[in-house]
């Protein structure tokens, strides 16, 4: 593995990308870390510390986890990516509702483009949006919640409109990075940049927990190991279609006459349901805390919200999580791969599968197989993501460094983008990663 890195780096083009994406890696770490104008550093790296160590901060440590510990710092870049990927669900799912949408994704690269337009005006709306609600919680001390000390140094209305426009311009800013990586790096840019903030706080969470020792260190090291195995065994596994193309004449030649297969991933959507989930199950926190009085006493859907969306012990979060995650596989697959331009491209070069005619029977055996393999990646996905939940206690989730959706997301990653060096060595005649 480490000499088929060597080719790489050996390698120009494929050196300039890898290059390319660790220096916007680098710079995304800075922004991470470098404080928006007008707050009180000091202070608030304090309060953070002491909420994250609390235990009613699952939901801190579920929004700090996606922006790599930048948001409980109101730093440049805290609001992170998750305008572009709550963009990206409303986009996707305005496919489905939309004609207009469904017709620019048949359009090939052009319809696409559009699509991508799209998303990129919503996510700056939902950059705008999302940087006020927590400059606003910020001002009313329910974004730390417990902490005495000012974490706004400059509390006046230019004060507080200068720190909305810097997160908002770091988000819009991560979006064209992510894009960035995509078009001239290696690997998928908003996938590449979840990984890195997830990794940003293994260090100190894995200190935390060793610290800790105990029964809770040996159960967290069963669950890694046991998420890890099932994790790579599930990702490595296909349902291989056999296709055979029969044997036709263009011009003076023969061609065809050859046995493939259609390789269908058990897991067909990836680690995108998990990421999509989990975005979504943090807006009714989020809801709840602007919503939140003065008082004493919170109203009556603070309670609720806090009980089924804040605590990723109860019942209804991890049941909530489980469908969203249900529903995100099955929505993503379908949007993704279409039985019948697949049953339409075989038929159109001469292929078929043994056994099934060609057109409207090929089409039902490619979506009853499809739908059976989708349950399985998708009780995977969300039984993955939630195994934590079930054995660690609340201090053990706030540390979600070391939880299910963590560890997925790296080793989905990890193995997406060693695939795509590969790859591109193997087209130069390389040796890849696997002998």
């Amino acid at each position: 593995m480490l000499s088929a890195f060597g080719s790489a780096f050996r390698t120009p083009d494929l050196r300039r990308k890898i290059l390319f994406t660790l220096a916007l890696i680098v710079l995304y770490r800075v922004g991470a870390m470098m404080p928006s104008p007008g707050v009180n550093f000091k202070n608030i790296q304090e309060c953070s510390a002491g909420v994250l160590d609390s235990d009613t901060s699952g939901v801190y440590s579920l929004i700090n986890l996606f922006s790599g510990g930048a948001l409980l710092q109101l730093s440049v870049f805290a609001i992170g990516i998750m305008p572009y990927i709550t963009a990206s669900i409303i986009v996707q799912l305005l496919t489905v509702v939309i004609p207009k949408f469904e017709d620019l994704r048949k359009e090939g690269q052009s319809g696409q483009a559009k699509m991508t337009q799209y998303t990129r005006y919503i996510t700056v709306a939902l950059a705008l949006l999302q940087s006020t609600g927590f400059v606003a919680l910020a001002k009313s001390g329910n974004l730390l919640q417990g902490c005495d000390k000012p974490i706004l140094a400059d509390e006046s209305m230019f004060g507080l409109l200068v720190i909305v426009l810097v997160m908002s311009s770091g988000g819009i800013l991560l979006m064209w990075m992510g894009e960035l990586i995509t078009e001239k790096g290696v690997g998928n840019g908003m996938s590449i940049l979840i990984f890195i903030s997830i990794g940003a706080g293994l260090p100190g969470m894995g200190k935390a927990i060793l610290d800790e020792g105990g029964l809770r260190f040996t159960l967290v090291m069963f669950a890694v190991l046991a998420i890890l195995v099932g994790v790579v065994f599930i990702e490595q596994g296909q349902r291989r279609i056999p296709v055979q193309y029969a044997k036709r004449m263009v011009g003076r030649r023969m061609y065809g006459g050859s046995s493939t297969y259609l390789p269908l991933k058990v897991n067909q959507a990836g680690v995108i349901p998990v990421i999509f989930a989990s975005s979504l199950l943090y807006l009714p926190t989020l809801i709840s805390q602007l919503t939140r009085g003065d008082g004493a006493d919170p109203h009556w859907w603070n309670t609720f919200l806090d009980k089924y969306f804040a605590n990723p012990q109860s019942t209804g979060y991890i049941v909530i999580y489980f469908l969203l995650i249900l529903f995100f596989t099955y929505f993503y697959v379908a949007i993704t791969f279409n039985p019948e331009e697949r049953a339409d491209e075989m038929k159109k070069y001469g292929g078929f599968i043994p056994g099934i005619r060609p057109g409207g029977p090929t089409v039902k055996y490619l979506q009853f197989v499809l739908n059976r393999i989708t349950l399985v990646g998708a009780l995977y996905l969300g039984g993955i993501t939630i195994l934590p939940n079930f054995f660690l206690g609340a201090a053990a989730t706030a540390g979600m460094a070391f939880g299910g959706t963590s560890i997925l997301i790296l080793v989905v990653v990890a193995l997406d983008t060693s695939k795509q060096i590969e790859s591109q060595l193997l087209q130069r005649n390389y040796e890849g990663f696997l002998r």
